[in-house]
């Protein structure tokens, strides 16, 4: 009988605990829930003699991995795993893997509600515009964008989309007009919504010379990391430009200069909120706990995030 154990300092909803629960206790293995730990020292305690782990935003680092001593793999409940220490899970020879899509059309709707909100002037009373009609640039175009795509259709933007790793084929077969370069598409887009991941290529790279391509009355829509913004650049930007406007769902660390810089032109939600809802929160939870269940009991690695 395996040990699993769901760490979340952020729970899951009671109905993904009892999924989860069901899943793991159906195939024969024990459930241990670890959540609002707060302190890390409990963390390492729980991890001391289990199997697996599923996590949220939890952090995986090499020490939590020197304390769980009999851990095979770790499952992020939701598509960025920067919060784990691929390296060192590796050198442990511990599987990371994350669920990627399950929480995917929760992060396009919140996107979406973005948009409408910045359009309309933060609903201040005053006239704003439509989306009908905008172009709107795609960056990034995984399991996110697609349902950004899916979901502009309805609104009736004109859709384009960059992505140095999918076939410009694939983006055109689903309607979407593929682009050469980050570059073209910032220069051909009235709105931008980014689903890049944070790596060491892309952090900062959404700096003054891209968005600043931006036609007139340009909006940033950003539900990816905030490591991918240049603060400071997009600060100065925005300085230089009084028709930009950014929204973010990953408060900057410059959230307060920001804010009092930019009324009416920025908005961060409080705390990251792409895939808080229930639908998103049990699809994750119950993938999580599938995917520990078939590599443990049959090796399946379909999913896994490091060498």
């Amino acid at each position: 009988m395996a040990k699993i154990l769901v760490a979340t300092d952020k729970p899951f909803a009671a109905i993904a605990v009892k999924g989860i629960r069901e899943v793991v206790e159906g195939a024969g293995d024990e459930l241990i829930l670890l959540e609002k730990y707060g302190e890390k020292a409990k963390l390492l305690e729980a991890v001391k003699d289990v199997d697996a782990i599923i996590i949220r935003s939890d952090v995986i680092d090499a020490e939590v991995l020197d304390a769980a001593k009999q851990l095979k793999i770790v499952v992020r409940a939701g598509a960025g795993y920067d919060n784990v220490d691929l390296a060192a899970a590796t050198a442990h020879n511990v599987c990371v893997m994350n669920t990627p899509g399950q929480n995917s059309n929760a992060v396009a709707e919140l996107a979406f509600g973005m948009m409408v909100m910045a359009v309309r002037n933060f609903y201040n009373g005053t006239s704003g515009t439509e989306l009908k009609g905008k172009k709107l640039g795609i960056h990034a175009y995984g399991n996110v964008g697609r349902n950004v795509a899916r979901i502009a259709k309805g609104f009736g933007m004109e859709i384009y989309a960059f992505d140095a790793f999918c076939p410009a084929s694939a983006i055109e077969a689903d309607g979407v007009k593929p682009v050469a370069s980050p570059e073209e598409l910032y220069a051909t887009c009235d709105i931008v919504s980014l689903h890049i991941p944070a790596t060491a290529e892309t952090k900062n790279s959404i700096n003054y010379a891209l968005v600043g391509k931006m036609p007139k009355g340009g909006l940033l829509v950003n539900t990816a990391r905030k490591e991918v913004i240049n603060e400071a650049e997009l600060i100065k930007l925005m300085e230089e430009r009084a028709d930009l406007k950014y929204v973010t769902d990953i408060m900057p660390v410059a959230n307060e200069e920001f804010a009092a810089k930019f009324a009416g032109r920025y908005f961060s939600t409080p705390k990251k909120m792409g895939a808080q809802t229930a639908e998103a929160n049990i699809n994750a939870g119950i993938a999580a706990a599938k995917q520990i269940e078939g590599f443990l009991k049959e090796g399946c690695e379909k999913f896994r995030v490091n060498k």
